[in-house]
């Protein structure tokens, strides 16, 4: 049995497509005794060929540097053709051609894995998930764009040293508009959804090893901004004139009480309010963002909030328990109550599901494992980063022990 192929590489120009003066360069691939010649992307003067060599001639300047051009093409073919052996595939001109060009049906782009991603994630993921993975797969087109000035970039292709200079370019890059500059949080979440494309990829065997085996995420910690215990009250006592921001606070501060996140108390209706096993009020339903299950008995601040919108036209004709109000316009109401409630924190709406994590439960004595579960986090990782609430709260209390001990 025949265990070895006769190879072999060469170049040549096409004189019949010579046009004035200038010819394409073709390279030749013999295994076995088969050629298959195909179009490189470079072209030479006539007068510079040497076609007894089937190289440039080496006493022009054009011919130097299409003989190194060639070099290179030499030893990529031969690369392909090792490779072809290391895998024990078939060899013939076909395939260390189809290989060299990437047109092999086993050979699969950066855009492929990365559509190929998102077409079976949507639906399953919410949309402002989805959002930021599109996003992601256009940084990585402009940076293959940019870096290697071409659309396609294989899978094989792929190693940890893509990886350094894309996160490189995402610091770099200058944001266009109105947008600000990526922060280290930011590009760590474009390398954290773009590591798992690729591990998609390698679950796929579209690649047969992991580039990102030796990357690390690099997080910088963040403070989770909450409401003290006085703000919320300060909050909650005010008087408000102006009805618009009456159902603002109401929302927030119902959001403070059960730690739902925007979209999900905008979705939520009378369906989703059961009686549980307890013989209380609950709220059933599962998050927007995870799809998770979560669970949450009210707290009586909370249903005395739903009472005063039971008979609300708007909340009613939408089918939802409040009045619609946009993401948007929330957020832009809440800056003026924080003004009018002497609140210094920018407020924002995620910050009721962090002031319900803290304040009213954590501070509370409510173990951290129910507060995981109340939230909807998959990992407890998502709810440790209050833990430096706790941290606080046992400072505190030490403080005052020894204050009182001294005395």
């Amino acid at each position: 049995m025949k265990t070895t192929n006769s190879f072999g590489v060469y170049f040549t120009i096409r004189v019949d497509k010579e046009k004035d003066g200038i010819a394409p360069i073709y390279a030749g691939i013999t295994v076995n005794g088969t050629k298959s010649l195909m179009a490189l992307q470079e072209k030479v003067s006539v007068k510079c060929w040497d076609i007894n060599k089937g190289l440039g001639k080496n006493n022009t300047a054009e011919g130097k540097k299409i003989n190194a051009y060639l070099e290179e093409v030499r030893q990529s073919i031969t690369a392909c053709y090792k490779d072809l052996q290391l895998q024990r595939k078939v060899i013939t001109v076909e395939t260390v051609k189809a290989t060299f060009l990437r047109t092999g049906s086993d050979e699969h782009t950066l855009a492929e894995i990365a559509t190929y991603h998102n077409e079976t994630s949507a639906g399953v993921l919410a949309a402002g998930t989805m959002k930021n993975y599109y996003t992601t797969q256009k940084y990585i087109e402009e940076f293959v764009q940019a870096h290697f000035k071409r659309k396609a970039y294989f899978l094989t292709e792929l190693n940890y040293k893509f990886i350094l200079d894309f996160e490189t370019f995402l610091r770099k890059r200058v944001p266009v508009d109105h947008q600000k500059p990526l922060t280290n949080n930011g590009i760590m979440k474009h390398l954290e959804r773009f590591r798992k494309m690729i591990n998609l990829a390698y679950k796929l065997e579209w690649i047969h090893r992991d580039p990102f085996e030796k990357f690390q995420l690099k997080f910088n910690r963040v403070e989770k901004d909450y409401l003290s215990g006085d703000e919320l009250a300060a909050l909650e006592q005010k008087e408000l004139s102006l009805p618009r921001l009456s159902v603002v606070r109401d929302i927030f501060v119902f959001c403070c009480y059960t730690g739902l996140a925007f979209v999900d108390v905008a979705n939520l209706s009378y369906e989703n309010i059961v009686k549980g096993q307890d013989g209380e009020l609950w709220i059933k339903t599962s998050r927007q963002k995870t799809t998770v299950p979560v669970d949450v008995p009210l707290l009586d601040q909370a249903k005395t909030i739903m009472g005063r919108y039971k008979n609300n036209i708007r909340a009613r004709s939408g089918g939802t328990i409040f009045p619609m109000i946009s993401n948007q316009k929330m957020n832009s109401y809440l800056k003026e109550l924080a003004e009018r409630c002497d609140i210094t924190k920018v407020l924002t709406f995620h910050i009721a599901r962090h002031t319900f994590a803290t304040t009213v439960t954590l501070l509370n004595g409510v173990p951290m494992e129910t507060v995981s579960k109340l939230l909807g986090h998959t990992t407890m990782r998502s709810t440790q980063v209050y833990a430096k609430v706790i941290e606080k709260k046992v400072s505190e209390d030490m403080a005052k022990l020894n204050l009182l001990l001294s005395k």
